[in-house]
């Protein structure tokens, strides 16, 4: 039988023989980089995840309910060296004593600024 429509026999406190769809069994979400098992999310099939509430798919974190905890914390490490890594450039070029190119700002639209005025 298909592992979509799996069933069994089951025996009513009546005495009869019913015939049981079983459903299939839930599962936890992954980790979308190191493909583990999330903790502190509830098990539960794809179609049944929109009904429940947002305690249930989430944990209270930054990707939380997306990335496990191992890998966010190397994100966050891997972010904080390559920002410490451009400081250490600028602070090295600054010692050598050659001008360093910062990237131009971006001018806010005066659109804006004259709609707050009113």
């Amino acid at each position: 039988m298909d592992r979509q429509f799996r069933a069994g026999g089951v025996r009513t406190p009546g005495g009869r023989l019913v015939y049981l769809y079983v459903k299939k069994q839930r599962t936890v979400p992954k980790c979308g980089q190191c493909k583990e098992k999330l903790s502190g999310i509830k098990p539960s099939r794809p179609s049944e995840r929109p009904r429940m509430c947002r305690r249930l798919k989430t944990v209270t974190r930054t990707f939380g309910g997306v990335l496990c905890h191992r890998c966010l914390r190397e994100r966050i490490i891997r972010a904080f060296l390559i920002d410490e890594q451009k400081v250490v450039k600028v602070l090295k070029a600054q010692q050598l004593g050659k001008p360093v190119s910062k990237p131009p700002k971006i001018q806010k639209t005066p659109a804006k600024a004259a709609s707050k005025s009113k």
